[in-house]
């Protein structure tokens, strides 16, 4: 891929996304945009890659919106800009494989919910998180932030426009875990590599139930669970994997 605004670093199982336009904060241009798109419908296509991993380094995250192109934009000639970035948000959350977001500094409006397509967020102490579309007259991506931190909390990140801190985010259920500043994106790659490790296609169905399971009630919920699981049990991959669990038990 030709990229100018990204990174793209695959090794162990991992393919590293790294939002590149320092300049500007990474700021979510369209060229961005098209780039994340491109980049995030191939990864499925790339039998190499079992995790992707979605950053803008250990400063920036995403500062959100090229406020200079959204000024141009008008009513009347807004769809494809609209559309681009629906399109950068789906690629990322459809994505066959779980992305991980590594957020080491400001993740706002744009940016947010760039980090909110993603499966798991770290973030390290100097991260900062806000839904800011309200600040600029724009409405937010409710769906899924509510389904992620429940609705009452994200009635509030919408609609007072706050930025919350790390330690904050960390609190509501927005990130997983707090990484010590510069050490985010060492810490994250332990953790992707050893996803990376575990069966591919596993990993992408528990993605895929991870999507699915709240639009059933809980009778079809466990009945979709139990399919799933006699897909796998009892499978060669399984067996390895137990044998390899028992031998190292007995040393």
């Amino acid at each position: 891929m030709d990229l100018r605004f990204l990174l793209l670093e695959i090794g162990h199982g991992v393919a590293t996304v790294t939002i590149h336009r320092p300049d500007k904060g990474n700021a979510l241009a369209p060229e961005v945009l098209e780039e994340l798109t491109e980049v995030f419908e191939g990864l499925g296509r790339m039998a190499e890659v079992n995790v992707a991993v979605l950053t803008g380094g250990e400063k920036f995250f995403s500062a959100g919106f090229d406020l200079n192109f959204i000024r141009t934009l008008e009513k009347v000639s807004n769809e494809a800009f609209t559309a681009l970035f629906h399109r950068a948000y789906r690629a990322i959350m459809f994505c066959p494989q779980p992305v991980i977001a590594a957020v080491g500094g400001p993740a706002i409006a744009g940016g947010f919910d760039l980090s909110l397509m993603c499966d798991i967020r770290y973030a390290s102490q100097r991260a900062k998180f806000g839904q800011r579309e309200i600040a600029l007259s724009l409405t937010p991506i409710m769906d899924p932030l509510w389904r992620v931190i429940g609705l009452g909390r994200a009635m509030e990140v919408a609609l007072t426009g706050r930025i919350y801190d790390a330690a904050e985010a960390l609190a509501m259920g927005y990130v997983s875990k707090v990484f010590p500043t510069g050490e985010l994106l060492e810490n994250v790659g332990q953790i992707a590599r050893q996803m990376a490790s575990y069966d591919r296609q596993c990993l992408a169905e528990t993605k895929r139930l991870g999507q699915t399971i709240v639009n059933h009630d809980l009778d079809g919920a466990m009945k979709l669970q139990e399919w799933l699981f006699r897909g796998y049990i009892g499978s060669e991959d399984n067996h390895q994997r137990v044998d390899a669990l028992l031998a190292s038990l007995k040393k």
